[in-house]
């Protein structure tokens, strides 16, 4: 393929993923709305702390959109960025659980469930546009297929979490939920960080 040919593949993919991680922006801000919501009506950590994390992909997915076209320095940078950004839903999620030890009441174990289950066809549907991008444009894309990914697997430990809270009435499940979904964006940042340092690397080379 010639490198005419191939910048115009290139831009063509460019703009089916700007309008893939659009929508994905845009699914990911309505439902912190709806999760954010509930999670403050029935006292649960682990919603809210998934809640903030809808908000940061779609933050994410707004910020791909824009940086798509840059050059391989400037979305290493992105990166780096996008990593602290994944954080930032461990760290109010430690502050949440923090506060939650004292007084571990248990939430709601219905409307637990109901959005959990919710938040995870949010993110499933996320992860699925998203998969055949995940290697494209460097390691903003991957950035956010980890994010949906890993939140899919956090919405079904919040949905055991309620059926174990139906069970027990304890607030612990809630709560360790929480801390899970800490460890996972922990673990996700810290794997962004590094590709986008080897990114940074290559482009100085």
């Amino acid at each position: 393929m010639t490198p005419a040919r191939d910048a115009v593949t290139d831009s063509t993919t460019d703009a089916a993923l700007r309008r893939i991680v659009i929508v994905v922006a845009l699914a990911n801000l309505a439902y912190f709305f709806v999760e954010f919501a509930v999670a403050r009506a029935i006292g649960s950590v682990s919603l809210l702390a998934d809640s903030i994390d809808f908000l940061e992909d779609a933050s994410v997915n707004a910020l791909i959109a824009l940086a798509l076209g840059w050059s391989l320095a400037a979305r290493s940078r992105v990166g780096m960025v996008m990593a602290l950004v994944l954080l930032l839903p461990g760290l109010a999620t430690l502050w949440m659980a923090w506060q939650k030890f004292q007084v571990p009441l248990p939430p709601a174990p219905i409307a637990l469930s109901l959005a959990g289950f919710g938040a995870l066809v949010v993110n499933v549907s996320c992860a699925y546009l998203l998969t055949r991008y995940r290697h494209h444009a460097g390691r903003l894309t991957r950035a956010a297929f980890l994010s949906a990914r890993n939140d899919a697997y956090a919405n079904l430990a919040i949905i055991a979490a309620a059926f174990v809270t139906w069970q027990t009435a304890s607030g612990w499940p809630d709560l360790l939920v929480g801390l899970g979904i800490a460890a996972m964006n922990a673990d996700a940042a810290k794997e962004v960080w590094e590709a986008a340092r080897e990114e940074h690397a290559q482009a100085k080379a």
